[in-house]
């Protein structure tokens, strides 16, 4: 490859355009490629594999799709086009697809691939770089992280308001007591006696 890609303006294979992974990258990708910012031999690799599977996911022609990123639709407008024209996807199709993605290079058929391309990168000792999403952040010098084991999905959490949470409980005199009060005054009842007391 004629020049680094941190020097091109990708932006990371984590970014996300309308929930999805890597979609934004392969705009970014296209656009460079147009422009002359990055050598064509760059979409011979890994790569392309991905631009593939994203163009399947989405339903579209590769073909079409470049064709929309150099009329200078916006990313949003993309997408869109690519939903009217394919299957537009349930939010769990869209995490089944961003789990896949997100694992590319680890333990899969691009495993070799991406060794390779460590290699030619002077990476071998990058022993934290096992996707290829965390090669891309790597060869643009950001910062890797290692979301190839962890989800991407969140959960809502819910705050409990003080006052319904620890709750109160009743015992047979009919007095009420907030659960662990007592136990807690008794751990710190010997913080608070006078000094030289027993």
């Amino acid at each position: 490859m004629s020049s680094r890609i941190r020097d091109s303006g990708l932006r990371s294979p984590y970014d996300k355009i309308g929930g999805l992974v890597y979609f934004g990258r392969m705009l970014d990708k296209i656009r460079s490629l147009a422009r002359g910012e990055i050598h064509p031999e760059y979409v011979e690799n890994f790569e392309k594999d991905l631009d593939q599977k994203c163009a399947t996911f989405l339903g579209v022609n590769p073909e079409l799709l470049t064709r929309y990123v150099n009329e200078g639709l916006t990313d949003q407008a993309i997408l869109q086009s690519c939903f009217g024209m394919g299957h537009r996807h349930s939010e769990d199709e869209i995490h089944m697809w961003n789990e896949f993605m997100r694992k590319r290079g680890w333990n899969d058929e691009l495993s070799g691939t991406l060794e390779n391309e460590k290699k030619k990168r002077a990476m071998l000792s990058r022993s934290e770089i096992k996707t290829v999403f965390q090669f891309m952040d790597a060869d643009a010098g950001r910062l890797v992280n290692d979301n190839h084991t962890k989800t991407l999905r969140t959960r809502k959490r819910f705050a409990i308001s003080a006052r319904e949470w620890p709750c109160q409980t009743t015992d047979k005199f009919g007095s009420s007591e907030r659960l662990g009060t007592s136990k807690a005054r008794r751990r710190t009842h010997h913080l608070t006696r006078p000094v030289g007391t027993h």
